[in-house]
């Protein structure tokens, strides 16, 4: 980058792409991230993306965002008014093979008028949904810092108790922090930072205390 040139979003790019060949599959692409890129209200926090990403395909030429051809966690979006009715009921009835390149930007527009961005702390595809360690989830740690810094937002939401620990730098129970707010600094800003529920996978059974916990979020951080 030239010397005070802002740094972007997209710029970030590259560096995952080569981190992707250290610790992801190689037959896979890097996701990156998707949704409002300028002071959004909810940056939310996954864990790793997965070959279930249609998008992770080398072949495909559109936008790697998270949770691309999937189900379970527009869910949980829709149920927070995060996603319209019309678009999750899209979503519902369309089979991974059905997301083409112009559907994907439809449910990422939606997803930018909400005011939200979706990322992942690792950007590494893996061909299943494998657990990674913290030291590789590490490794993300301050691109995803770089992320947060230039997006702004106003909450951030942290998913499960190893993505929590890691980003807050201390050991999280999600169980034991629920609604309750902690606080990051990156450059100057302070970022407030809630940990939720993991709500997909094994976590599933949790998705309702997810939707509780985001509700409430909402309710005291946005509105």
């Amino acid at each position: 980058m030239i010397e005070g040139e802002v740094l972007k979003i997209a710029d970030l790019k590259k560096d995952y792409d080569k981190m992707q060949v250290k610790y992801g599959a190689k037959e896979l692409d890097s996701i990156y991230n998707g949704g409002c890129e300028e002071n959004p209200d909810i940056c939310f926090v996954f864990m790793n993306p997965t070959g279930k990403n249609i998008a992770s395909d080398k072949s495909w030429v559109g936008r790697k965002s998270p949770w691309l051809g999937t189900k379970n966690i527009w869910k949980l979006f829709y149920q927070v008014d995060l996603v319209s009715e019309d678009i999750f009921n899209k979503i519902l009835e369309k089979r991974p093979k059905d997301w083409d390149y112009e559907f994907c930007d439809v449910v990422y527009e939606e997803v930018s008028n909400h005011k939200i961005f979706i990322t992942n702390l690792g950007k590494c595809t893996q061909l299943d949904a494998r657990p990674l360690s913290d030291e590789v989830l590490k490794k993300y740690l301050d691109l995803l810092f770089k992320e947060i810094d230039i997006i702004r937002p106003k909450v951030i939401i942290t998913f499960g108790n190893q993505v929590s620990s890691i980003v807050l730098n201390k050991k999280i129970a999600v169980s034991k922090n629920r609604k309750i707010c902690h606080e990051i600094k990156i450059n100057e800003n302070i970022y407030k930072v809630y940990p939720v529920y993991y709500p997909v996978g094994n976590g599933i059974f949790n998705m309702d205390k997810s939707i509780e916990d985001i509700n409430w979020i909402i309710e005291n951080e946005i509105k």
